[in-house]
């Protein structure tokens, strides 16, 4: 051993040296200490405010956004659907979505399986017209298990979606699942 003045520790064999910190850890660790009671002061004593405080806030901006968005959004009629029904391509549009995300649960002929059959004169929900079915597809009906499309389709699918299952009503394909609900003219 040398006869330097340097401090160390020996414990079983292992030579521990008294080395400082780096200053700039002790810089941050003081900070982070600092900041903690000044945050603990602020939320605790100063009145700041508390989750539930900014969640109402948050929500009643995202609710007045949501007001203005319906606002300036054109109000949907049977006639203004009967106009976006009648473009070129939208029937196959329908008929491609629907295949792609409603025929597992009404069937591939809109038949109905899990879902109620689309192509009778019967429906649960509505009374089968075009701003019921935009609804119903929009909105789901959680209670039956049919999810909301509103968020994942665009409003151009539904549409088509819709134009597609009128366009089969009273198709009677094979195998239909038994009337559901209130029958409609």
């Amino acid at each position: 051993m040398s006869d330097s003045k340097e401090k160390f520790h020996e414990y079983d064999g292992i030579i521990e040296h008294d080395n400082p910190l780096p200053t700039w850890w002790l810089w941050t660790f003081f900070l982070t200490i600092i900041f903690a009671f000044l945050y603990f002061i602020h939320y605790q004593f100063a009145g700041g405010p508390t989750l539930t405080q900014e969640l109402k806030v948050a929500m009643t901006q995202l609710e007045k956004e949501q007001a203005a968005s319906v606002a300036a959004s054109p109000v949907e009629t049977e006639e203004s659907l009967t106009e976006a029904f009648g473009k070129d391509g939208v029937v196959a549009l329908g008929a491609s979505t629907f295949q792609a995300k409603c025929a597992a649960c009404h069937g591939q002929q809109l038949q109905g399986q899990i879902g109620p059959n689309l192509t009778d004169k019967f429906w649960i929900h509505g009374r089968g017209n075009r701003l019921d079915i935009v609804k119903v597809i929009r909105e789901g009906v959680a209670d039956k298990g049919m999810p909301p499309w509103g968020p994942v389709m665009k409003k151009e699918e539904i549409y088509a979606v819709t134009a597609f299952i009128l366009s089969k009503k009273g198709s009677n394909p094979p195998g239909a699942k038994a009337p559901q609900g209130e029958e409609v003219p």
